[in-house]
């Protein structure tokens, strides 16, 4: 489910879950767990990347619709957990986005300090709304953190995925990479950001000033909104345009 691998100081963890690392409760709980024990380590920088074709293709939508409201719930939490896990880790965390990264697997991309995307057929964005759901307070706050409060409702309300050039243009990456050398880049710019050119102690506090009124943010906004967000998450009609999404994406 999670591959790890530690390279010179930097920890190596890879999502391995299924052909497209689709998040469900499982796989949401392994991530908010390593990056707990990451957070709590001695380790210098983590990159967080996927296999196969995806970096992780979002919401394991077959498993959300059949699971009932239970399982939302439960996900729902787990899913706030994992994107805060990862957004907090005081060391640096770089994304090296190796294939798609669509809603879920996007906001854990922008969660990151650093994106580094392999040049190809790979494509970000969040699509939610398309598919029928409002954005959570977590991944939301984190998406208006990487792109800016600007750019945040058009890349929302067009629900739409980018290929690597352009995802660079709209803030979802900071870099295009060669797929061969991709891993190496985003290995080298955690070393940066861990001593190699920056301080680590410098890094540390300057990412605690960057990312104070996010989670400020966060923890003000949450028991405003995602009482009304798991309300529409579990609205039976929101699981049918759900359904009715997968339908169309998938030809069936």
């Amino acid at each position: 489910m999670i591959e790890r691998d530690d390279v010179d100081g930097v920890a190596v963890v890879r999502l391995s879950h299924g052909k497209v690392n689709a998040l469900d409760i499982e796989l949401l709980d392994a991530i908010t767990e390593t990056f707990g024990d990451l957070a709590r380590s001695d380790i210098r920088a983590t990159v967080l990347t996927g296999s196969g074709p995806a970096f992780s293709a979002g919401v394991d939508l077959r498993r959300l619709t059949g699971g009932g409201d239970g399982y939302v719930t439960r996900f729902l939490d787990g899913l706030a957990d994992a994107f805060e896990a990862v957004f907090r880790m005081p060391q640096p965390v770089v994304a090296a986005v190796n294939g798609h990264a669509i809603a879920g697997g996007c906001v854990f991309a922008c969660a990151c300090d650093w994106r580094a995307m392999a040049d190809g057929n790979g494509r970000v964005g969040v699509p939610e709304l398309a598919v029928g759901v409002p954005f959570p307070t977590v991944p939301l706050e984190i998406m208006r953190f990487a792109v800016g409060s600007a750019a945040l409702p058009g890349l929302v309300y067009g629900a739409d995925t980018y290929r690597p050039a352009e995802a660079r243009t709209r803030r979802l990456i900071d870099e295009v990479i060669p797929a061969d050398t991709l891993m190496d880049r985003a290995i080298s710019v955690a070393k940066e950001l861990s001593g190699d050119r920056i301080p680590a102690a410098t890094f540390r506090l300057t990412k605690q000033q960057l990312r104070r009124d996010t989670l400020a943010a966060i923890e003000r906004k949450r028991p405003l909104d995602d009482a009304d967000v798991l309300a529409a998450w579990t609205d039976p009609a929101t699981l049918a345009w759900i359904d009715a999404y997968m339908a169309r994406v998938t030809g069936g």
